[in-house]
């Protein structure tokens, strides 16, 4: 018989299961004691049952979650992904989910121990962001789990997950621009910031660009490297990432001039110098420090163009995409340009550009056909 159900006493059953013969010819079984009626004890059955029929029924594992999620850590996440983004992993579990649920066996955790743990980051004040991260690495954890048969589904596919307020997105006009890079021609990163407004490089990106990613001939900058918040350089995240950036002739001109003068600045002065054929660097050639990069230089570039101060670095590059596609360009160039994997993510980010767009289109269209003018 494939299934049994053996009373144990009073509202206690033993449900058994066949599974079949192991490598030696011994029968195996699937036991589980279940309390309560012998209708819910059935059922149970009926389940696993289907599962075995399926052939997907997994032998649940004694495994605690805490070991499980070292070896997972260690088996499958460590070869196939950066130092740092695994360290990120072991800290959001160490820090949110091993204290509440690391002792639990592996395949008793249920989607409410989870929902209770996000619940309660919740209530600690924590964004919805931190959640949906500490999320996203549970669930792939528990997803390997699922396909080492190690549990059956995974309870973290049926969690709630708080709602995640998008920012508004500060930007730059084409005269709060003008403004900008006027403010910024007398500071000695003048050619920083023009790269950051005319390309949309990240400030990851242009933190880390060497003079050798430069092609001053064909006017191009190749994006290869970024630097990570350890000031470390690494090679970009993604294919998407790695691309290459026609220049504007003022950028070019601005590029030149900062390459002399970086020369002629090195050749003076007496520090040692560490050359990583950096194009911004400090007085040492070590990659810039970002907060004194904001501080005393781009904070000081907005209060002198009376711009908002609560924008930030990256605001530049939301800003050359803001323009880019107000001048009409297609939205495929833009994500290219940006470095975006699909042209429906930039048009989604910058969603706020769209109907206008839709305007400059139609009325296109129609003075195409009927030699209308704009609509309004």
């Amino acid at each position: 018989m494939a299934g049994q159900l053996i009373s144990r006493g009073e509202r206690t059953w033993l449900v058994r299961v066949f599974l079949g013969r192991d490598s030696e010819g011994k029968r195996r079984y699937h036991n589980k004691t279940i309390h309560g009626t012998k209708k819910e004890a059935q059922r149970y059955l009926n389940a696993v049952l289907r599962d075995v029929d399926a052939g997907v029924f997994t032998e649940p594992s004694r495994e605690s979650l805490d070991s499980y999620l070292d070896r997972w850590l260690e088996t499958a996440v460590k070869p196939r992904v950066r130092k740092r983004t695994h360290e990120d992993y072991s800290k959001a579990l160490k820090r949110y989910v091993r204290p509440k649920l690391g002792t639990r066996p592996l395949a008793k955790v249920t989607a409410l121990d989870i929902q209770t743990v996000y619940n309660q980051m919740l209530d600690r004040g924590l964004s919805a962001a931190s959640i949906r991260y500490t999320h996203a690495v549970l669930r792939n954890a528990l997803k390997q789990a699922v396909t080492w048969q190690l549990i059956p589904r995974n309870p973290a596919d049926l969690v709630v997950l708080p709602r995640q307020e998008r920012k508004e997105m500060q930007h730059l006009g084409p005269e709060e621009a003008k403004r900008f890079l006027e403010a910024a021609e007398d500071d000695s990163l003048y050619p920083l910031f023009l790269l950051a407004l005319t390309t949309g490089m990240r400030p990851g990106e242009y933190e880390a660009l060497q003079w050798k990613d430069l092609d001053f001939r064909n006017g191009t900058i190749t994006v290869r490297r970024s630097l990570n918040n350890k000031r470390e350089i690494q090679e970009t995240k993604t294919a998407k990432s790695r691309r290459s950036i026609q220049m504007i002739p003022a950028l070019s001109q601005a590029l030149t001039e900062h390459k002399r003068r970086q020369a002629e600045d090195r050749l003076a002065s007496t520090e040692e110098y560490e050359d990583n054929d950096l194009v911004f660097a400090t007085a040492r050639g070590e990659p810039l420090h970002h907060r004194n990069l904001v501080r005393r230089h781009f904070k000081r570039i907005l209060e002198r163009a009376g711009l908002p101060e609560n924008l930030r670095l990256y605001d530049l590059r939301h800003s050359c995409a803001t323009l880019l596609l107000a001048n009409g360009v297609n939205p495929k160039i833009v994500q290219e340009i940006l470095g975006h994997s699909i042209p429906m993510l930039t048009l989604a980010v910058y969603s706020h550009v769209t109907p206008n767009m839709q305007k400059a289109a139609i009325s296109g269209l129609s003075r195409s056909l009927f030699g209308g003018g704009k609509i309004r």
